[in-house]
């Protein structure tokens, strides 16, 4: 399970002490690069290092007079400082610092959002083998189609999780770009080598050009993966919402001791962990439609991107670190009844079978458009009439011209669906992903 710890990490990345300390961090690398090449004195820069700090509430007093959170900061570090202070963010420009920082907390949050799908993906691919031959009924448009096992189903939502921590350990290498190069993105006041030095100490790649700002199509990457993550939560909770119903009840989410699931009626269970991530995932998605409105700024810069980021970063990375963790929580406990899906399996009265006899029929010579008519009027009687399949093939002459009693009966058995059961789970849990 996901402890506490992955949400107080979260948590602890979007602080403002966190955010302030990047930024610092960012702008003592600075001080040292200037100082390698000579455009800071060595004691200044040892003074810069050692007195070098920030008081949040100071930030924050500062910032009402000022209006510039940037600012706010450096006015309080130069508190600290004193007279050596006239050398930092010299030739710098505020967004090479926010830029900068947001890359470094993205990428902070990126890899606790990986490590709560590494889980997830631990705990469904467990689910996954347990339920590997249990029989359930596979739907198409919501009708019984032919079956599938329980497992198998596990198996492509642990297949589609595992291309989700691809697309996130992508995108967290695209928002790893920073920039040190100053008002337009020109270098005029400050060195490459200076964004070189700091961007390499933090472990990000310098953006080969910028404007004032890093482009804003790699955050609209970044969350529109977010909101595919989430999406892949909604179309998994959605099927157990369906497999809850009443009329279904293959599966249910567990019900606690003492739960309550209607004011009004003592006899209802609710899908409610499931109906919460469907309704957060809406909320994602909502996110990366702000980050791709992000993309599209004036000239060189503008900061209308500013005040979106400052909601959604946190938000989105906090929600879907709360989603990962409550939809691993439901699989974990997952009810599983296994004699309903056997019992549904059994409602169509084995005209599930129907493509089985179909090519058996073509088989041994029929018309493929004659075996489809055949095989069809004889599923329309099951179904109206609710006879058994099976024995209006057996009365049908059409049907036994072709197929004996024993053909009949070797395609009625549902192994005969799922032979290559294995072999999807081999391909699903065996193969190396294209990272590795």
């Amino acid at each position: 399970m996901i402890s506490r710890y992955s949400r107080e990490r979260m948590t602890a990345t979007w602080s403002l002490e966190n955010r302030y300390k990047k930024w610092l961090d960012i702008e003592i690398l600075a001080c040292e690069s200037l100082s390698a090449r000579g455009e800071i004195p060595e004691e200044s820069l040892r003074n810069i290092k050692q007195r070098a700090g920030f008081d949040v509430a100071r930030i924050e007093e500062i910032e009402k007079k000022t209006k510039h959170d940037v600012i706010a900061f450096l006015t309080t570090v130069a508190e600290r400082v004193g007279e050596d202070s006239r050398f930092i963010h010299m030739g710098l420009t505020s967004s090479d610092i926010l830029d900068t920082s947001l890359a470094l907390l993205l990428k902070e949050a990126s890899e606790i959002l990986i490590d709560d799908l590494n889980i997830l993906l631990s705990v469904l691919k467990q689910k996954a083998w347990s339920h590997k031959d249990m029989f359930m009924i596979g739907r198409s448009h919501g009708i019984h189609a032919e079956p599938i096992t329980f497992g198998m189903k596990l198996a492509l939502w642990y297949q589609e999780m595992e291309r989700n921590r691809l697309r996130l350990i992508r995108a967290k290498e695209v928002i790893s770009y920073g920039k040190i190069s100053g008002a337009v993105g020109t270098f005029s006041f400050i060195d490459p080598s200076v964004e070189a030095y700091v961007c390499h100490k933090l472990g990000l790649k310098p953006a080969p050009v910028s404007s004032q700002i890093v482009q804003r199509d790699r955050h609209a990457e970044f969350f529109c993966t977010l909101a595919i993550i989430a999406s892949s939560i909604d179309k998994f909770s959605q099927e157990i919402r369906l497999l809850q119903r009443t009329e279904v009840r293959e599966v249910e989410e567990y019900f606690s001791p003492g739960q309550k699931g209607s004011s009004a009626m003592p006899h209802k269970r609710n899908p409610i962990l499931a109906e919460n991530l469907s309704g957060l995932a809406r909320l994602m998605r909502s996110y990366a439609q702000a980050a791709l409105e992000d993309v599209a700024l004036w000239h060189e810069r503008d900061i209308s991107h500013s005040s979106v980021e400052r909601v959604i970063a946190p938000d989105a990375t906090i929600l879907l670190d709360f989603m990962l963790h409550r939809f691993t929580g439901l699989v974990e406990s997952l009810v599983v009844y296994s004699d309903k899906m056997l019992d549904n399996m059994k409602m169509t009265k084995g005209i599930i079978f129907s493509q089985n006899v179909l090519l058996k029929l073509i088989e041994k010579g029929m018309l493929r458009e004659d075996a489809y008519t055949v095989v069809q009027r004889n599923a329309m009687k099951a179904w109206h009439e609710g006879s058994e399949f099976k024995d209006l093939l057996l009365l049908d002459k059409d049907v036994s011209f072709y197929l004996t009693p024993e053909d009949i009966d070797h395609i009625f058995k549902y192994e005969n669906f799922l032979k290559h059961i294995d072999f999807i789970f081999s391909r699903v849990f065996e193969e190396k992903s294209e990272n590795e």
